[in-house]
């Protein structure tokens, strides 16, 4: 054995003795612009620990943009988002402690910002790619053994939208509903979310009428939320427009004939009242942990230099409205994504530009977000306002 090797595994040992009872220790994977796909050790509590560098992987073509963690089965799926005109998809097993083992591939055409499995016997039978600027979504069959297209649609619109950056289509994110039955892709550039209904034994998508965003808002990404006594909501984190709306989301009866619908009924600033962001402000990722709403703010600097925003919301546990709790630290520049553990007591959050992961405390009670637990810079910076530094970050477990 190496000496390298013998003080990595000394590391370890001297690591486990350290964490106290109730500490905790996991892996995350990070993607980066530049080519990497990284597996970091988080060891800590919730109020401190330390982040390190595991292993480094390729594989993900030239420009790894998004990345999606299957835990039950152990597998990470990488979309490329070359804008060369070919990209990939990479298919990796994920061993208990983070590191990767590249196992299937796929071409595809590039610019791809997000993708999803869904449909077949067990949900994973088919994926789904969302293009920024081709303006498509494409599917493909699994497994990943060949670049056969299954299914292309392309969008067009009659007019420019009112921001410059509206000129086309631009679908952001391909995301499957809780029930597994439609597949939702917000449209910065058109101010819509598009429904697509599955077929799950052939994988193909048929279009629904679409939920209609106002004009300049952006829409890019979504999440889910159900009360208890059955009220359902969807949210939006609209990216041009700075703002989160709130959707009621109505499905079909219980013959399954019809489409899932979206109707638009509340749009708040990613602000604090009275506040707005600057003119390279850009809102990036939402989530839902229990009854609030987390949106992040790339380029407006709130906490000092090269230090962003998360917009923290409650939501009406009643009637799913939201409600503004506060804007916190995200310890990071330009955070592109970022993701709760499973207790909801630590944050991930990958920062674009500074090309780091923070992990932050999060108070599972008040919602709210605390102070910096651990900090990491993975791969090479970025530059504001430019695709590259870190991409995406996600936890193991």
């Amino acid at each position: 054995m190496s000496t390298y090797s013998t003080m990595a595994r000394l590391t370890q040992i001297v690591a486990g003795i350290a964490l106290a009872p109730g500490a905790l220790g996991a892996a995350l994977i990070a993607s980066h612009f530049a080519g990497g796909v990284y597996t970091l050790d988080f060891a800590g509590t919730n109020t401190s620990g330390t982040l390190s560098m595991v292993s480094q992987t390729s594989g993900c073509g030239t420009t790894p943009g998004w990345i999606e963690l299957y835990s039950d089965s152990g597998k990470l799926y990488c979309f490329d988002e070359s804008w060369t005109g070919r990209g990939v998809i990479s298919e990796y097993n994920v061993a208990s402690d983070g590191r990767l083992t590249l196992t299937g591939q796929a071409r595809t055409t590039g610019n791809t910002v997000h993708g999803v499995l869904y449909g077949g016997a067990d949900g994973r039978g088919f994926v789904a790619t969302a293009e920024y600027s081709p303006s498509t979504i494409t599917t493909y069959k699994m497994p990943l053994l060949s670049s056969a297209v299954l299914q292309l649609e392309k969008f067009t619109m009659a007019q420019r939208g009112p921001n410059p950056r509206q000129d086309v289509p631009h679908p952001h994110e391909v995301h499957l509903d809780p029930t597994g039955k439609f597949i939702i892709t917000p449209d910065l550039g058109a101010d819509v979310v598009r429904i697509f209904k599955i077929d799950a034994t052939s994988g193909k998508l048929t279009a629904c009428s679409e939920g209609k965003a106002d004009a300049g808002d952006g829409p890019r990404h979504i999440e889910f939320w159900k009360s208890a006594a059955g009220v359902q909501k969807a949210y939006t984190v609209n990216e041009l427009g700075n703002s989160v709306s709130a959707w009621d989301v109505t499905y079909p009866s219980s013959n399954g004939s019809g489409c899932l619908s979206l109707k638009k009924t509340q749009t708040l600033s990613t602000y604090a009242p009275g506040k707005k962001g600057g003119p390279t402000t850009k809102a990036a990722e939402i989530r839902v942990v229990g009854n609030f709403l987390y949106a992040t703010n790339r380029a407006d600097q709130t906490f000092g230099s090269q230090q962003d925003s998360i917009a923290t919301y409650t939501i009406n546990p009643t009637t799913g409205a939201l409600a503004w709790l506060e804007a916190a630290n995200s310890y990071s520049y330009y955070p592109r994504t970022f993701q709760f553990n499973k207790n909801g007591t630590l944050l991930a959050v990958g920062g674009q530009t500074s090309s780091n992961v923070a992990i932050i405390a999060r108070d599972p009670a008040t919602g709210r977000l605390g102070k910096l637990v651990a900090n990491l810079q993975v791969g090479q910076k970025g530059r504001a306002g430019e695709e590259d530094g870190l991409s995406a970050v996600v936890w193991v477990e």
